[in-house]
């Protein structure tokens, strides 16, 4: 049986949105910025397309620049923030378990004099208010802080965080790049009080090379791209028009069924682990998640690498991590000072609104073969 449980990876696009791109790559494949009926038509559409996103996101369509994936909208967030900023200073603060489209600009800015203080989680992968209200200080220009860690599905408090960073000092620009919380846990970008917020198509089921960036009203930020003027000056390029129509259409078939989806995953994620705990010996909960689509776990004494490709024989996808570290170690797992046994064998698990109570019983079956030494691992 096909097991697909690596959803904070990427999803499966979804029919409407496929519906959408097929038809803005055909029947409508006007230039936004064209001055023909054409062209205008696309703009309108376009405007429509920018509409439903805000409105999945609780925000105003203005408010809204659309991007090429999340690593872009991030790395434009964290530059912009330092332009922004460079009359104030150049200190940055952001988290150790941090997504890299985050951690690798801050790196850059780094190797240029900017200081960094890295905010380290607890033991169950959060935050602590405190330990970032301590290290704020007059030449900070920048908090970067994600909503839901992509690798262990905890949420960490952006809202209160931003409050006080907001009291500290208005002047400091608060970033969350909410590429795992887009839809998956109720939010707006006012509620969290966020200035910049970073979302993905491609992990709410629109096809990958399509994000979108929140950018608060009165906020000026220098462009990310200069040319044509599109996205508001922002961003100019021909927009992507066939995947912003996918993602328009892939946020309102998720909103219309937003409710049903997340206790969907939530109820499959909470049977996947008591099933696991029950069935397969040795077992380990490393993070529960309190998203409701990701949770990791790990097997000690089983390399996470071998496991990911024993568990691919049986035709279950699963990750050890993050997409992007590509076998390389996990920062995030290191940030949690884990025993090194547990540390080696993690798996993530996470889970789809197509996901099924089928797929969580092929996973644990393969794993009890494994156990059982009927599989190799190599």
């Amino acid at each position: 049986m096909f097991a697909y449980l690596d959803h904070a990876a990427t999803t499966p696009v979804c029919a409407a949105a496929v519906q959408a791109a097929a038809e803005e790559m055909t029947a409508q494949f006007g230039n936004p910025s064209a001055q023909c009926a054409f062209g205008r038509a696309a703009a309108q559409r376009l405007g429509e397309y920018r509409a439903a996103v805000a409105a999945a996101l609780g925000c105003e369509a203005g408010e809204i620049c659309f991007t090429s994936c999340g690593t872009e909208g991030d790395n434009w967030a964290v530059a912009a923030a330092a332009d922004h900023g460079r009359r104030r200073g150049r200190h940055i603060i952001t988290t150790a378990i941090e997504h890299a489209a985050v951690l690798e600009p801050i790196k850059a800015l780094e190797r240029k004099g900017y200081t960094v203080t890295r905010l380290k989680p607890d033991r169950q992968g959060r935050i602590r208010p405190e330990e970032l209200a301590a290290a704020l200080g007059e030449e900070t220009v920048l908090v970067s802080v994600m909503l839901v860690n992509n690798e262990l599905g905890t949420i960490q408090p952006v809202a209160g965080c931003a409050r006080m960073v907001k009291a500290f000092c208005p002047d400091i620009l608060f970033h969350t790049d909410a590429v795992q919380g887009f839809l998956k846990i109720p939010f707006t970008p006012a509620e969290l009080g966020v200035d910049l917020l970073t979302v993905s198509g491609h992990k709410i089921r629109a096809p990958k090379g399509v994000g979108a960036q929140y950018i608060r009203r009165g906020l000026k930020l220098p462009p990310l791209l200069r040319g044509g003027g599109q996205e508001g000056g922002l961003r100019s390029g021909t927009e992507a028009t066939a995947q912003i129509a996918a993602l328009a259409a892939a946020c309102r078939d998720w909103t219309a069924h937003a409710p049903a989806y997340r206790a969907h995953m939530a109820s499959l994620k909470e049977y996947t682990l008591n099933e696991l705990c029950a069935n397969v010996p040795g077992i380990e909960i490393v993070s529960a998640g309190e998203a409701p689509h990701i949770c990791a776990v790990s097997l000690p004494g089983y390399p996470s690498e071998m496991l990911v490709r024993a568990l691919g024989d049986f035709g279950i996808c699963v990750s050890s991590g993050s997409a992007c570290h590509k076998g390389r170690p996990s920062h995030v797992l290191a940030a949690l000072d884990l025993p090194k046994r547990t540390r080696m064998g993690v798996l993530r698990l996470s889970f789809g609104p197509d996901s099924t109570y089928e797929e969580a019983g092929a996973l644990i079956a393969a794993l009890k073969e494994i156990q059982a030494g009927r599989v190799g691992l190599s």
